[in-house]
Formats: structure tokens, C-alpha cells, sequence
């Protein structure tokens, strides 16, 4: 099999041919049919120090895998409360255990998910982070109900995926982008026009005009950046909630007056738990969720990764194996 492999003192990663790995007691051989490529795995070149198998699954049945399934022991203080992506003990996939950027992969059984019926492998791929993450953050961590008005920052990977579990859940949406072609993408999708905040509009201006004042239950913040961050705390109501995905810039402000005098509850959010992604399968399955995916071949990982970070990747990007 060939896998992409980082090696010290090589900033670029090697094209390598291995041997498949040898399947783990508790585990299977994974035949990767797409891999999602995340932002998070281009510093990952910088970085130069870093249950027992069951018989519901059958040879050539098809998976969507977790990279940070956890130990899955008992008395493990993260997996024991279903924060198998918060382990500090179980495998993480790509850091320090062979990742998905190849033809094989041995994995545990738990990081497994059965694909329904009709899931492509490239939107499963992309399934795994850009839906799971914000299908965590709004339904477990923000816990965004029907009745709710919220405001999202951002349609990007997994902005645009946020969209659309809103409005599965049933609760208004109000969006923001800077890219006047989301913003259409979004009115394709039925958000209606007045409340799509226009490219160049001060967001805290389109609350007040269109009175939204005291009226935005939960902020969906996937930009992070310094504005979209005092935005957040400004338009909110008292006693609403920020919830945290973006990280456009790492380092961002806290009004500590706002937030204390309008009792806010700031929300982050990482990843997401394998009920997640089972139920975000379904989802995608019954065509409630359509993911945004480009598709890129394996072997082109290394330009796939320099695009991403020049800002030339639209949606997500899975590359898809020579296998499929």
C-alpha cells in the first residue's frame, strides 16, 4: 500500500510505500475509499516532537471512521462521560498513529461507523469533522431548539454544514458571510432574504435596523476573528448564548462587563461523540443534510494542503482513493 508520512526534518510529506498494517486484536483492516482534509493537519508539518471485536460488521461492509475513538475503558474520566474525542489515553489517528492519508488503515472497533445506504465515501469523510463538529456543537453543547433565533458568522466548511442543521432543528437563522456567493447558496437553500446580513453590512447595524435587538438567542460563531467575536457579544441577548467553533485568529476578547452584566454563557465546543456522527449519517442518508464536497485524488495531497491554507479550497475537500 502507499500512505503520505511526515519524517523529521522534512517539511513535506512522502509519498511512501508500506506494508499494510497488521489488523489489532480488537480491531479490522479499513480500506480507505476517502479521506477529509482538515486545516488542522497543515501545522502538523511544522511539528517535530509530538472492546472486544464484535460480529456486527462483515468483510467489505462500508465505515465512516472516527480519528479519536478513545480508550473506551470504564474507568477513563473522558470516555466513561462519552468525551471519547477528550481521551488523553486512546490513539489519535494521524498524531502519533497511522491517519487516513492512505490505501489501508488498521483501526479499533470502536472508531467505526456502519454507512448507510446511499452515503458517498467522499461525504462520508467529510461527514466525520465538518458536519459531526458542528452537529455537536449545536445540538449537544449550544443544545439550539426549535423555538430559538439564532445568528451564524461564517458559511464556509463547516459554517454551511451548521446551516443546515439549524434548520433541520427548526429555529431561525440569521447569516453572515463575506462571500456574496454563500450568501446566495444560502437563499438557494431557503433562508429568506431579510435574514441574510449583505457583504459590507455592519452586523450590529443590520440587528438594529431590522429590530433584533434582545432577540437572538444563540450566536454561531464559525469565524473567530476579532470582529465577528465583539459582534457576537454585542448582538446577543442577555442570557444567551456564544458558541465557539471558528479560530480565524487564535487569540480573541472578552468584554467581561458585557458578559457578566448579560449573564452569557460562552460555549466551545471540539469534535464530536459517535452518536453524533451515527446520527449525522442518517441525516445525510435521508438527504436532510447535503455536505458541500470537492473532490481531489490521494496522490495530490501536498497541493490539496498548500490550496487550503492559500484560501483556494471553497468547501471541504476529500480525496478520494484509487480504490473506490
Amino acid at each position: 500500500m502507499h500512505a503520505w508520512r511526515k519524517h523529521k526534518g522534512n517539511p513535506s510529506p512522502i509519498w511512501e510505500e508500506l506494508p499494510i498494517p497488521s489488523t489489532p486484536v480488537t480491531g479490522f483492516l479499513v480500506k480507505l475509499l476517502a479521506s477529509g482534509v482538515c486545516h488542522s493537519d497543515q501545522p502538523l508539518l511544522d511539528i517535530e516532537d509530538r472492546p472486544q471485536f464484535n460480529e456486527k460488521y462483515t468483510l467489505g461492509d462500508r465505515v465512516a471512521l472516527l480519528a479519536v475513538p478513545g480508550c473506551g475503558l470504564d474507568n477513563c474520566s473522558e470516555c466513561s462521560r462519552d468525551l471519547a474525542q477528550l481521551c488523553p489515553a486512546g490513539m489519535h489517528h494521524g498524531i502519533g498513529q497511522d491517519g487516513f492519508y492512505a490505501e489501508y488503515v488498521a483501526v479499533d472497533v470502536r472508531a467505526a461507523i456502519p454507512l448507510p445506504d446511499g452515503v458517498e465515501p467522499a461525504v462520508a469523510a467529510v461527514a466525520t469533522d465538518a458536519v459531526t463538529t458542528a452537529y455537536h456543537g449545536i445540538t449537544r453543547r449550544a443544545e439550539v431548539k426549535k423555538e430559538e433565533t439564532t445568528f451564524l458568522f461564517g458559511l464556509g466548511g463547516l459554517g454551511f454544514n451548521a446551516l443546515q442543521i439549524v434548520r433541520a432543528i427548526g429555529a431561525r437563522v440569521i447569516v453572515s458571510d463575506l462571500r456574496q456567493e454563500k450568501l446566495d447558496a444560502a437563499l438557494k437553500l431557503g433562508v429568506p432574504a431579510e435574514d441574510i446580513v449583505p457583504v459590507g453590512k455592519s452586523v450590529q447595524d443590520f440587528v438594529k435596523e431590522n429590530g433584533l435587538q434582545g432577540r437572538i438567542d444563540t450566536v454561531l460563531e464559525f469565524v473567530g476573528s476579532n470582529q465577528t467575536n465583539q459582534d457576537a457579544q454585542q448582538i446577543v441577548r442577555p442570557g444567551g448564548k456564544i458558541l465557539c467553533v471558528g479560530t480565524l485568529d487564535l487569540v480573541n476578547g472578552l468584554d467581561m462587563k458585557i458578559g457578566i452584566r448579560k449573564r452569557l454563557s460562552i460555549i466551545f465546543t471540539y469534535g464530536g461523540q459517535y452518536r453524533d456522527l451515527v446520527e449525522v449519517l442518517d441525516l445525510i442518508a435521508k438527504g436532510v443534510i447535503r455536505p458541500q464536497v470537492e473532490l481531489g485524488k490521494l496522490q495530490d495531497f501536498p497541493r490539496v494542503l498548500k490550496e487550503l491554507g492559500e484560501g483556494k479550497i471553497k468547501d471541504r475537500i476529500a480525496l478520494v482513493s484509487d480504490l473506490v
